[in-house]
């Protein structure tokens, strides 16, 4: 089990500030926590060192256009979720989920749960609102009972992609899980403004507007829908780490390039000036990055389907695909 302060010792002998079998003082391993939380934070803004994203799911409102994501549950119209679930040391059991969906990175409240708790990992459960149920790893060990828990998503940065799902019947009856998916535009402050009649009335979304501030955004959905259950996709954000014994959980390779960019940013604090050591923590530091980017890098993707669907006389269920537009 890795943590900030393993991270931090390999980086300070990796520069010389210590000797084999040192260990930092305490005021050297807490500047070095600073830098090192400030790395990771700068993290989140580099698309390719992003190794998840998260599905952040929501009912709409009838009638409402505007949305707050972020961590006031208070606020109008709070885009979160509620959950039955318990947790034994640091994993969550959920049973039960009653409204929105359980995602990497949401911070939980509720009886008994400790200030600062959040989601890190997917053990058994899968989140999302479907295969909802099971156990997910947290940042902080605890012992709660099964209670009812509210969650936050973390404010993303930008969405990048969404979809709405609208409920089907057979015989006036709501099909289980059924569903027809419609891709949602995201638009740009400009083409939002270009919307002559934002109250406009629809069935459903069919385009959004996101507004983030420093904890909090607002997402502005066109037209003003009537049902719908939103899916937006946001990557997820890197957490800070609370002391410096948390356990670090990232995948294979981000240990190693922890260590060696924070090497590069400790370097100038400790006076180091030779040209050779410099050029070598530059250089892995860099190659550490690159290998994990062209890991993360996504390829285009290239949709194909028969020839029959994209005829528009076909008598098929090709207009699925379109939403029955043309």
């Amino acid at each position: 089990m890795t943590q900030p302060i393993d991270i931090i010792s390999r980086a300070l002998k990796d520069i010389g500030a210590l000797e084999a079998g040192e260990t930092p003082t305490s005021e050297a391993a807490t500047d070095a926590f600073d830098m090192l939380n400030d790395l990771i934070d700068q993290w989140s803004n580099e698309d390719m060192m992003v190794f998840n994203v998260t599905e952040i799911i929501f009912p709409v409102i009838a009638g409402q256009t505007q949305y707050t994501i972020g961590p006031v549950a208070s606020t109008a119209n709070f885009i979160g979720a509620s959950f039955t679930g318990s947790i034994t040391a640091d994993v969550l059991t959920v049973t039960a989920i009653a409204s929105g969906a359980v995602a990497q990175g949401q911070t939980l409240s509720g009886t008994g749960i400790t200030s600062g708790t959040k989601i890190v990992d997917f053990l058994t459960g899968a989140g999302g609102n479907v295969n909802e149920q099971g156990t997910y790893k947290l940042n902080i060990s605890q012992t709660t009972a099964s209670t009812t828990i509210t969650a936050y998503y973390e404010k993303p940065l930008n969405i990048n992609s969404a979809f709405v799902r609208i409920n089907t019947n057979s015989n006036n009856q709501p099909v289980i899980n059924g569903g027809l998916d419609y891709p949602i535009s995201v638009l740009a402050l400009q083409d939002y403004e270009m919307i002559g009649l934002k109250t406009m009335s629809g069935p459903w979304p069919k385009a959004l507007y996101f507004n983030p501030s420093a904890d909090t955004g607002n997402l502005f959905v066109w037209p003003n829908p009537s049902q719908g259950e939103m899916h937006l996709f946001a990557n997820t954000l890197f957490s800070r780490y609370n002391t410096l014994y948390d356990e670090i959980v990232l995948p294979q390779g981000y240990s190693m390039c922890l260590r060696w960019c924070l090497a590069e940013r400790l370097m100038p604090m400790y006076g180091k000036a030779s040209q050779v050591q410099i050029a070598m923590i530059n250089g892995l530091a860099a190659q550490s990055k690159a290998t994990i980017k062209r890991t993360n890098m996504s390829p285009l993707q290239v949709a194909r389907y028969p020839d029959s669907l994209m005829n528009s006389r076909s008598k098929d269920a090709g207009f699925i695909l379109t939403g029955g537009f043309s």
